[in-house]
Protein backbone atom coordinates (compact mmCIF):
# COMPACT_ATOMS: atom_id res chain seq x y z
CA UNK A 1 0.00 0.00 0.00
CA UNK A 2 1.48 3.39 -0.80
CA UNK A 3 1.28 6.06 1.94
CA UNK A 4 1.13 9.70 0.55
CA UNK A 5 3.59 11.91 1.78
CA UNK A 6 2.54 13.62 5.28
CA UNK A 7 2.62 17.07 4.45
CA UNK A 8 0.99 16.74 0.91
CA UNK A 9 -1.62 14.31 2.70
CA UNK A 10 -2.17 16.83 5.08
CA UNK A 11 -2.82 19.53 2.21
CA UNK A 12 -5.27 16.70 0.86
CA UNK A 13 -7.05 16.17 3.87
CA UNK A 14 -7.59 19.92 4.35
CA UNK A 15 -8.52 20.53 0.79
CA UNK A 16 -11.27 17.95 1.30
CA UNK A 17 -12.22 20.40 3.99
CA UNK A 18 -12.26 23.42 1.95
CA UNK A 19 -14.23 22.01 -0.61
CA UNK A 20 -16.74 20.16 2.19
CA UNK A 21 -17.77 23.50 3.39
CA UNK A 22 -18.72 24.90 0.32
CA UNK A 23 -21.18 21.90 -0.25
CA UNK A 24 -18.71 19.75 -2.24
CA UNK A 25 -17.88 16.55 -0.59
CA UNK A 26 -14.54 15.86 -2.27
CA UNK A 27 -11.63 17.79 -4.43
CA UNK A 28 -12.71 17.61 -8.24
CA UNK A 29 -11.90 14.39 -10.16
CA UNK A 30 -9.26 15.41 -13.50
CA UNK A 31 -10.21 13.49 -16.74
CA UNK A 32 -7.45 14.58 -19.47
CA UNK A 33 -8.37 13.48 -23.03
CA UNK A 34 -5.58 13.44 -25.76
CA UNK A 35 -5.71 12.52 -28.93
CA UNK A 36 -2.41 11.71 -30.92
CA UNK A 37 -1.84 14.23 -34.19
CA UNK A 38 -4.41 16.60 -34.48
CA UNK A 39 -4.36 20.04 -34.89
CA UNK A 40 -7.83 22.45 -33.76
CA UNK A 41 -10.00 21.42 -36.77
CA UNK A 42 -13.04 21.74 -34.59
CA UNK A 43 -16.17 23.18 -35.31
CA UNK A 44 -15.38 26.02 -32.08
CA UNK A 45 -11.62 26.36 -33.56
CA UNK A 46 -13.86 27.68 -36.84
CA UNK A 47 -13.78 24.25 -38.90
CA UNK A 48 -16.56 24.39 -41.11
CA UNK A 49 -16.07 21.51 -43.01
CA UNK A 50 -16.95 19.25 -40.90
CA UNK A 51 -19.34 19.41 -37.39
CA UNK A 52 -18.07 18.27 -34.13
CA UNK A 53 -20.60 18.92 -31.51
CA UNK A 54 -19.45 17.16 -28.48
CA UNK A 55 -16.00 19.26 -28.79
CA UNK A 56 -18.00 22.22 -29.42
CA UNK A 57 -20.47 21.25 -26.21
CA UNK A 58 -17.07 21.04 -23.97
CA UNK A 59 -15.73 24.91 -25.31
CA UNK A 60 -19.81 26.07 -24.69
CA UNK A 61 -19.37 24.82 -20.98
CA UNK A 62 -16.14 25.98 -20.10
CA UNK A 63 -12.94 27.88 -21.36
CA UNK A 64 -11.58 27.83 -25.23
CA UNK A 65 -7.79 28.94 -25.19
CA UNK A 66 -7.23 29.78 -28.92
CA UNK A 67 -3.79 30.46 -28.54
CA UNK A 68 -2.59 27.05 -26.87
CA UNK A 69 0.92 25.40 -28.24
CA UNK A 70 2.66 22.71 -27.49
CA UNK A 71 6.70 23.06 -27.19
CA UNK A 72 7.61 20.22 -28.86
CA UNK A 73 5.74 18.95 -32.37
CA UNK A 74 5.95 15.07 -31.94
CA UNK A 75 4.49 12.79 -29.38
CA UNK A 76 7.11 11.55 -27.26
CA UNK A 77 8.81 14.62 -26.06
CA UNK A 78 5.53 16.58 -25.63
CA UNK A 79 4.05 13.51 -23.40
CA UNK A 80 7.78 13.89 -21.03
CA UNK A 81 6.86 17.80 -20.89
CA UNK A 82 3.25 17.96 -19.88
CA UNK A 83 3.99 15.15 -17.64
CA UNK A 84 6.55 16.82 -15.74
CA UNK A 85 5.11 20.29 -16.48
CA UNK A 86 8.90 21.25 -17.80
CA UNK A 87 10.18 21.80 -20.95
CA UNK A 88 11.70 18.80 -22.51
CA UNK A 89 15.12 20.71 -23.29
CA UNK A 90 15.37 21.38 -19.81
CA UNK A 91 14.83 17.12 -18.79
CA UNK A 92 16.87 15.71 -21.46
CA UNK A 93 14.04 14.33 -23.12
CA UNK A 94 13.96 16.74 -26.07
CA UNK A 95 15.17 13.59 -28.26
CA UNK A 96 12.12 11.58 -29.98
CA UNK A 97 11.82 7.92 -27.91
CA UNK A 98 15.15 8.15 -26.49
CA UNK A 99 16.56 6.66 -22.99
CA UNK A 100 14.78 3.12 -24.39
CA UNK A 101 17.95 1.08 -24.83
CA UNK A 102 21.43 0.71 -22.36
CA UNK A 103 22.11 4.07 -22.21
CA UNK A 104 19.06 5.46 -19.82
CA UNK A 105 17.45 9.15 -19.18
CA UNK A 106 16.73 10.16 -15.60
CA UNK A 107 14.51 12.91 -14.23
CA UNK A 108 16.17 15.47 -12.49
CA UNK A 109 15.89 15.04 -8.24
CA UNK A 110 13.64 18.07 -8.07
CA UNK A 111 10.63 16.68 -10.87
CA UNK A 112 7.84 14.69 -10.20
CA UNK A 113 5.68 13.29 -12.64
CA UNK A 114 2.20 14.93 -12.29
CA UNK A 115 0.32 11.49 -11.29
CA UNK A 116 2.67 10.75 -8.99
CA UNK A 117 1.76 14.17 -7.25
CA UNK A 118 -1.63 13.18 -7.64
CA UNK A 119 -1.40 9.43 -5.80
CA UNK A 120 0.59 11.45 -3.30
CA UNK A 121 -2.08 13.44 -2.43
CA UNK A 122 -4.80 10.70 -1.79
CA UNK A 123 -5.84 10.32 -5.74
CA UNK A 124 -6.56 7.24 -7.73
CA UNK A 125 -4.80 7.40 -11.01
CA UNK A 126 -5.40 5.88 -14.19
CA UNK A 127 -4.56 5.91 -17.96
CA UNK A 128 -6.27 4.51 -20.53
CA UNK A 129 -6.91 4.62 -24.63
CA UNK A 130 -10.58 4.94 -25.00
CA UNK A 131 -13.07 2.65 -25.17
CA UNK A 132 -11.36 1.58 -21.93
CA UNK A 133 -9.90 -2.25 -22.28
CA UNK A 134 -8.31 -2.87 -19.18
CA UNK A 135 -4.80 -1.99 -20.37
CA UNK A 136 -2.55 1.06 -19.68
CA UNK A 137 -2.56 3.85 -22.23
CA UNK A 138 -0.27 5.39 -24.20
CA UNK A 139 2.40 6.97 -21.82
CA UNK A 140 5.68 7.33 -24.25
CA UNK A 141 8.04 8.86 -21.87
CA UNK A 142 11.79 9.46 -22.91
CA UNK A 143 12.95 8.63 -19.41
CA UNK A 144 12.72 5.94 -17.13
CA UNK A 145 9.78 6.19 -14.68
CA UNK A 146 7.72 3.33 -12.08
CA UNK A 147 4.48 2.01 -13.74
CA UNK A 148 3.08 2.32 -10.24
CA UNK A 149 2.52 6.14 -10.69
CA UNK A 150 -0.53 4.77 -12.78
CA UNK A 151 -3.37 2.74 -10.31
CA UNK A 152 -4.87 1.08 -13.12
CA UNK A 153 -6.18 1.93 -16.27
CA UNK A 154 -9.69 2.55 -15.38
CA UNK A 155 -10.91 5.45 -12.66
CA UNK A 156 -13.85 3.25 -12.02
CA UNK A 157 -11.21 0.79 -10.18
CA UNK A 158 -10.99 3.41 -7.47
CA UNK A 159 -12.15 2.75 -3.88
CA UNK A 160 -15.97 4.57 -3.29
CA UNK A 161 -15.14 8.66 -2.87
CA UNK A 162 -12.06 8.59 -3.77
CA UNK A 163 -10.87 11.39 -6.11
CA UNK A 164 -9.59 10.11 -9.54
CA UNK A 165 -6.88 11.89 -11.80
CA UNK A 166 -7.44 9.85 -15.21
CA UNK A 167 -5.16 10.57 -18.76
CA UNK A 168 -7.58 9.48 -21.79
CA UNK A 169 -5.44 8.92 -24.43
CA UNK A 170 -6.53 7.90 -27.95
CA UNK A 171 -5.58 7.69 -31.72
CA UNK A 172 -6.83 10.74 -32.82
CA UNK A 173 -5.31 11.51 -36.44
CA UNK A 174 -3.41 8.41 -36.51
CA UNK A 175 -6.71 6.71 -36.83
CA UNK A 176 -6.69 7.32 -40.75
CA UNK A 177 -3.36 5.22 -41.15
CA UNK A 178 -0.67 5.81 -43.65
CA UNK A 179 -2.44 5.30 -47.18
CA UNK A 180 -5.73 4.33 -49.18
CA UNK A 181 -5.91 1.49 -46.56
CA UNK A 182 -6.32 3.36 -43.79
CA UNK A 183 -8.09 6.21 -45.61
CA UNK A 184 -10.86 3.61 -46.68
CA UNK A 185 -11.39 1.92 -43.02
CA UNK A 186 -11.90 5.47 -41.46
CA UNK A 187 -14.58 5.93 -43.63
CA UNK A 188 -16.13 2.94 -43.15
CA UNK A 189 -15.95 3.78 -39.72
CA UNK A 190 -17.37 7.21 -40.18
CA UNK A 191 -20.39 5.74 -42.14
CA UNK A 192 -21.01 2.97 -39.77
CA UNK A 193 -21.24 6.33 -37.06
CA UNK A 194 -22.52 8.87 -38.93
CA UNK A 195 -24.11 7.50 -42.11
CA UNK A 196 -21.69 9.50 -44.16
CA UNK A 197 -18.14 9.87 -44.84
CA UNK A 198 -16.57 13.51 -45.30
CA UNK A 199 -16.36 14.24 -49.01
CA UNK A 200 -13.14 15.13 -51.11
CA UNK A 201 -15.14 18.39 -52.26
CA UNK A 202 -15.45 19.42 -48.31
CA UNK A 203 -11.81 19.58 -48.32
CA UNK A 204 -9.68 23.02 -48.21
CA UNK A 205 -6.46 22.25 -47.67
CA UNK A 206 -3.86 25.39 -46.89
CA UNK A 207 -2.03 26.82 -49.81
CA UNK A 208 1.10 25.16 -49.06
CA UNK A 209 -0.05 21.42 -50.10
CA UNK A 210 -1.38 20.88 -53.38
CA UNK A 211 -4.62 19.37 -54.81
CA UNK A 212 -2.86 16.02 -55.55
CA UNK A 213 -6.03 13.17 -55.24
CA UNK A 214 -4.12 11.51 -52.38
CA UNK A 215 -3.77 14.87 -50.57
CA UNK A 216 -6.83 15.63 -50.91
CA UNK A 217 -8.54 12.00 -49.80
CA UNK A 218 -5.90 11.84 -46.95
CA UNK A 219 -7.04 15.44 -45.19
CA UNK A 220 -10.72 13.90 -45.75
CA UNK A 221 -10.02 11.02 -44.15
CA UNK A 222 -8.28 13.07 -41.15
CA UNK A 223 -11.50 15.18 -41.02
CA UNK A 224 -13.02 12.00 -40.70
CA UNK A 225 -10.59 10.93 -37.62
CA UNK A 226 -11.22 14.23 -36.34
CA UNK A 227 -15.24 13.33 -36.19
CA UNK A 228 -14.93 10.11 -34.53
CA UNK A 229 -12.54 11.90 -31.95
CA UNK A 230 -15.63 13.93 -31.46
CA UNK A 231 -17.86 10.96 -30.71
CA UNK A 232 -15.27 10.02 -28.22
CA UNK A 233 -15.32 12.82 -26.62
CA UNK A 234 -19.32 12.45 -25.90
CA UNK A 235 -18.55 8.83 -25.37
CA UNK A 236 -16.14 9.73 -22.14
CA UNK A 237 -18.43 12.98 -21.39
CA UNK A 238 -21.55 10.44 -21.19
CA UNK A 239 -19.30 7.89 -18.56
CA UNK A 240 -18.93 10.51 -16.18
CA UNK A 241 -22.52 11.65 -16.42
CA UNK A 242 -23.63 8.38 -16.23
CA UNK A 243 -21.64 7.66 -13.33
CA UNK A 244 -22.93 10.79 -10.95
CA UNK A 245 -19.13 12.46 -11.28
CA UNK A 246 -19.45 15.30 -14.32
CA UNK A 247 -20.17 18.05 -11.85
CA UNK A 248 -17.44 17.91 -9.84
CA UNK A 249 -14.98 16.65 -12.77
CA UNK A 250 -12.24 19.07 -14.37
CA UNK A 251 -12.28 17.85 -17.82
CA UNK A 252 -9.38 18.86 -20.00
CA UNK A 253 -9.31 18.46 -24.21
CA UNK A 254 -5.80 18.74 -25.92
CA UNK A 255 -3.82 16.79 -28.29
CA UNK A 256 -0.18 15.90 -28.19
CA UNK A 257 0.73 18.30 -30.94
CA UNK A 258 -0.40 18.92 -34.68
CA UNK A 259 -1.83 17.13 -37.72
CA UNK A 260 1.09 14.63 -38.77
CA UNK A 261 1.84 16.19 -42.52
CA UNK A 262 4.73 18.15 -44.61
CA UNK A 263 4.78 21.17 -42.74
CA UNK A 264 3.05 19.47 -39.56
CA UNK A 265 4.07 16.85 -37.43
CA UNK A 266 7.35 17.36 -36.31
CA UNK A 267 8.22 21.21 -37.37
CA UNK A 268 7.62 24.71 -35.94
CA UNK A 269 5.23 25.94 -37.81
CA UNK A 270 1.89 26.40 -36.26
CA UNK A 271 -0.16 23.33 -38.43
CA UNK A 272 2.76 21.30 -35.60
CA UNK A 273 2.44 23.62 -32.79
CA UNK A 274 -0.85 24.91 -32.13
CA UNK A 275 -3.70 22.80 -30.39
CA UNK A 276 -6.80 22.64 -29.34
CA UNK A 277 -7.06 23.47 -25.41
CA UNK A 278 -10.63 22.88 -23.20
CA UNK A 279 -11.51 23.14 -20.18
CA UNK A 280 -14.73 22.38 -18.26
CA UNK A 281 -15.85 21.89 -14.58
CA UNK A 282 -16.27 23.21 -11.35
CA UNK A 283 -14.99 26.94 -10.91
CA UNK A 284 -15.16 27.21 -15.04
CA UNK A 285 -17.17 30.00 -16.38
CA UNK A 286 -19.05 28.66 -19.15
CA UNK A 287 -18.63 30.00 -22.64
CA UNK A 288 -15.26 31.85 -21.86
CA UNK A 289 -12.84 32.20 -24.25
CA UNK A 290 -9.33 33.05 -23.87
CA UNK A 291 -6.87 34.40 -26.72
CA UNK A 292 -3.29 35.09 -24.33
CA UNK A 293 -0.60 32.33 -25.05
CA UNK A 294 -0.16 29.28 -23.05
CA UNK A 295 1.91 26.52 -23.41
CA UNK A 296 0.93 22.77 -23.59
CA UNK A 297 3.08 22.43 -20.16
CA UNK A 298 0.69 24.62 -18.46
CA UNK A 299 -2.05 21.76 -17.75
CA UNK A 300 0.02 20.08 -15.27
CA UNK A 301 0.48 23.03 -13.19
CA UNK A 302 -3.50 24.11 -13.68
CA UNK A 303 -5.15 20.32 -13.01
CA UNK A 304 -2.59 20.33 -9.26
CA UNK A 305 -4.19 24.02 -8.26
CA UNK A 306 -7.61 22.70 -9.02
CA UNK A 307 -7.51 19.91 -6.92
CA UNK A 308 -5.55 21.76 -4.02
CA UNK A 309 -2.14 20.23 -4.79
CA UNK A 310 1.07 22.51 -4.33
CA UNK A 311 2.88 23.37 -7.63
CA UNK A 312 6.58 22.19 -7.32
CA UNK A 313 7.87 25.36 -6.97
CA UNK A 314 10.76 24.50 -9.83
CA UNK A 315 7.74 23.17 -12.01
CA UNK A 316 8.03 25.38 -15.97
CA UNK A 317 4.33 25.05 -15.92
CA UNK A 318 1.73 27.59 -15.17
CA UNK A 319 -1.18 27.80 -13.17
CA UNK A 320 -3.30 29.87 -16.07
CA UNK A 321 -6.35 29.71 -14.13
CA UNK A 322 -5.35 31.85 -11.12
CA UNK A 323 -6.25 34.79 -10.30
CA UNK A 324 -2.66 36.38 -10.19
CA UNK A 325 -1.81 34.38 -12.86
CA UNK A 326 0.58 36.80 -15.87
CA UNK A 327 0.04 35.89 -18.77
CA UNK A 328 3.11 34.58 -20.80
CA UNK A 329 4.40 37.01 -23.40
CA UNK A 330 6.00 34.16 -25.53
CA UNK A 331 5.41 30.90 -26.57
CA UNK A 332 8.72 28.80 -27.27
CA UNK A 333 9.22 25.00 -29.07
CA UNK A 334 11.91 22.87 -30.20
CA UNK A 335 12.56 19.92 -32.26
CA UNK A 336 15.49 17.75 -31.94
CA UNK A 337 16.21 14.09 -33.23
CA UNK A 338 12.72 12.41 -34.41
CA UNK A 339 13.21 8.50 -35.13
CA UNK A 340 16.33 8.75 -36.91
CA UNK A 341 16.48 11.94 -38.03
CA UNK A 342 18.59 14.14 -36.51
CA UNK A 343 17.62 17.56 -36.32
CA UNK A 344 18.16 20.98 -33.98
CA UNK A 345 15.61 23.53 -34.58
CA UNK A 346 14.23 26.36 -31.72
CA UNK A 347 11.36 28.50 -32.25
CA UNK A 348 9.93 31.90 -30.18
CA UNK A 349 5.86 33.04 -30.89
CA UNK A 350 4.50 35.79 -29.74
CA UNK A 351 1.11 37.01 -30.81
CA UNK A 352 2.10 38.82 -34.10
CA UNK A 353 5.69 37.01 -34.90
CA UNK A 354 7.06 33.72 -35.03
CA UNK A 355 10.66 33.58 -34.86
CA UNK A 356 12.73 29.75 -35.88
CA UNK A 357 16.26 29.29 -36.18
CA UNK A 358 17.50 26.17 -37.55
CA UNK A 359 20.87 25.24 -36.23
CA UNK A 360 21.90 23.11 -39.23
CA UNK A 361 20.79 24.92 -42.19
CA UNK A 362 22.82 23.07 -44.50
CA UNK A 363 20.56 20.19 -44.25
CA UNK A 364 17.31 19.59 -46.76
CA UNK A 365 13.92 20.76 -44.65
CA UNK A 366 12.60 17.42 -45.72
CA UNK A 367 15.63 15.51 -44.99
CA UNK A 368 14.94 11.57 -45.04
CA UNK A 369 13.04 10.12 -42.74
CA UNK A 370 11.33 6.48 -42.62
CA UNK A 371 8.57 6.85 -40.86
CA UNK A 372 7.59 10.45 -42.59
CA UNK A 373 8.58 9.52 -45.92
CA UNK A 374 6.10 5.78 -46.03
CA UNK A 375 3.10 7.98 -46.04
CA UNK A 376 1.14 8.42 -49.17
CA UNK A 377 0.85 12.41 -48.54
CA UNK A 378 4.71 12.64 -48.75
CA UNK A 379 5.24 10.28 -51.57
CA UNK A 380 2.54 12.39 -53.53
CA UNK A 381 4.42 15.60 -52.30
CA UNK A 382 7.34 14.17 -53.82
CA UNK A 383 5.56 13.18 -57.03
CA UNK A 384 4.56 16.53 -57.98
CA UNK A 385 7.81 17.75 -57.09
CA UNK A 386 9.78 15.65 -59.53
CA UNK A 387 6.94 16.69 -62.10
CA UNK A 388 7.12 20.44 -61.69
CA UNK A 389 3.95 20.79 -60.89
CA UNK A 390 3.86 22.61 -57.32
CA UNK A 391 4.05 26.44 -56.95
CA UNK A 392 6.38 28.28 -55.16
CA UNK A 393 4.27 28.34 -51.71
CA UNK A 394 4.27 24.45 -51.99
CA UNK A 395 8.05 23.99 -53.06
CA UNK A 396 9.15 25.85 -49.51
CA UNK A 397 9.80 22.28 -48.53
CA UNK A 398 11.89 20.95 -50.87
CA UNK A 399 14.71 23.86 -50.32
CA UNK A 400 17.89 21.69 -50.17
CA UNK A 401 19.47 24.33 -47.41
CA UNK A 402 17.52 26.37 -45.14
CA UNK A 403 17.58 29.67 -43.86
CA UNK A 404 19.48 30.03 -40.42
CA UNK A 405 16.53 32.36 -38.91
CA UNK A 406 13.12 32.70 -40.14
CA UNK A 407 10.64 35.92 -38.92
CA UNK A 408 6.93 35.32 -40.20
CA UNK A 409 4.13 38.22 -39.35
CA UNK A 410 1.23 35.82 -38.33
CA UNK A 411 -1.43 38.51 -38.27
CA UNK A 412 0.01 39.11 -42.47
CA UNK A 413 0.61 35.97 -43.20
CA UNK A 414 -0.49 33.05 -40.97
CA UNK A 415 0.38 30.23 -43.03
CA UNK A 416 3.89 31.17 -42.46
CA UNK A 417 4.91 31.66 -46.28
CA UNK A 418 7.04 34.72 -46.49
CA UNK A 419 10.32 34.79 -44.31
CA UNK A 420 10.96 38.00 -43.29
CA UNK A 421 14.31 37.63 -41.94
CA UNK A 422 16.33 39.46 -44.03
CA UNK A 423 14.01 42.31 -44.36
CA UNK A 424 15.40 45.60 -42.87
CA UNK A 425 12.04 47.03 -41.85
CA UNK A 426 11.80 44.03 -39.88
CA UNK A 427 15.43 44.43 -37.85
CA UNK A 428 14.28 45.48 -34.86
CA UNK A 429 12.08 42.87 -34.66
CA UNK A 430 14.11 40.35 -35.54
CA UNK A 431 16.90 41.05 -33.03
CA UNK A 432 14.49 41.45 -29.96
CA UNK A 433 13.21 37.59 -30.60
CA UNK A 434 16.39 36.33 -30.83
CA UNK A 435 17.33 37.77 -27.93
CA UNK A 436 14.34 36.41 -26.06
CA UNK A 437 15.04 32.65 -27.53
CA UNK A 438 18.60 33.09 -26.38
CA UNK A 439 17.29 34.18 -22.88
CA UNK A 440 15.10 31.40 -22.80
CA UNK A 441 17.64 28.75 -23.88
CA UNK A 442 20.46 29.63 -21.32
CA UNK A 443 17.86 30.04 -18.33
CA UNK A 444 15.59 27.12 -18.78
CA UNK A 445 19.27 25.16 -19.32
CA UNK A 446 17.94 23.72 -22.76
CA UNK A 447 20.38 20.51 -22.83
CA UNK A 448 20.13 20.93 -26.76
CA UNK A 449 22.60 23.32 -27.33
CA UNK A 450 25.13 20.74 -27.35
CA UNK A 451 24.48 17.50 -29.52
CA UNK A 452 23.69 14.03 -28.68
CA UNK A 453 26.29 11.61 -27.46
CA UNK A 454 27.17 9.21 -29.79
CA UNK A 455 26.66 6.73 -27.35
CA UNK A 456 22.85 7.79 -26.98
CA UNK A 457 22.11 7.59 -30.34
CA UNK A 458 23.86 3.92 -31.03
CA UNK A 459 21.71 3.44 -27.89
CA UNK A 460 18.62 4.71 -29.25
CA UNK A 461 19.17 3.55 -32.73
CA UNK A 462 19.35 -0.20 -31.82
CA UNK A 463 16.01 -0.61 -29.51
CA UNK A 464 14.34 1.72 -33.01
CA UNK A 465 15.98 -1.20 -34.91
CA UNK A 466 15.32 -4.35 -33.16
CA UNK A 467 11.46 -3.17 -33.41
CA UNK A 468 11.77 -2.63 -36.87
CA UNK A 469 13.14 -6.28 -37.34
CA UNK A 470 10.17 -7.87 -35.16
CA UNK A 471 7.66 -5.47 -37.47
CA UNK A 472 8.63 -4.09 -40.56
CA UNK A 473 9.56 -4.95 -44.07
CA UNK A 474 13.02 -5.44 -45.42
CA UNK A 475 12.84 -2.51 -47.71
CA UNK A 476 11.40 -0.12 -44.45
CA UNK A 477 14.31 -1.36 -42.51
CA UNK A 478 16.82 -1.46 -44.74
CA UNK A 479 15.99 2.67 -45.60
CA UNK A 480 16.18 3.35 -41.73
CA UNK A 481 19.52 1.83 -41.91
CA UNK A 482 20.51 3.95 -44.65
CA UNK A 483 19.07 6.71 -43.17
CA UNK A 484 21.08 6.54 -39.34
CA UNK A 485 24.17 6.00 -41.80
CA UNK A 486 23.35 9.51 -43.38
CA UNK A 487 22.93 11.11 -40.10
CA UNK A 488 26.40 9.91 -39.53
CA UNK A 489 28.28 11.13 -42.29
CA UNK A 490 26.28 14.59 -42.85
CA UNK A 491 27.58 14.66 -38.72
CA UNK A 492 30.99 14.19 -39.83
CA UNK A 493 31.22 16.21 -41.96
CA UNK A 494 29.78 19.60 -40.14
CA UNK A 495 26.42 19.46 -42.08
Amino acid sequence: MRHPHPIVFALFVATSLVFSSVGTAQPPNIVWIIPDDMSAHFGCYGETAIETPNVDALAASGVQFDNAFVTAPVCSTCRSAFITGMYQTSIGAHHHRSGRGTVKIKLPDDVAMVPKLFQDAGYHTSISGWPINGKLGKTDYNFEWDKSIYDSADWSDRKPGRPFFAQIQTQGGKLRGKDAKGWNNVAAKARKRFGSATSIESVTLPPYYPNHPDIVRDWAAYLDSVRLTDAMVGEVIAKLEEQGVRENTLVLFMTDHGISHGRGKQFLYDEGLHVPLILSGPGIEPGTIRDDLVEHIDIAALSLAAAGIPIPETMQAKDVLSDDYQAREAAFAARDRCDETVDHIRSVRTKQFKYIRNFLPNRPYLQPCAYKDAKSILIALRQWHDEGKLDANQELIFRQTRPAEELYDLESDPHELQNLANDPAHAAELQSLRNRLDHWMETTGDQGRQPESAEQFESDMEVYLNTLRERATPEHLQTVESNIELMKRWASEGK
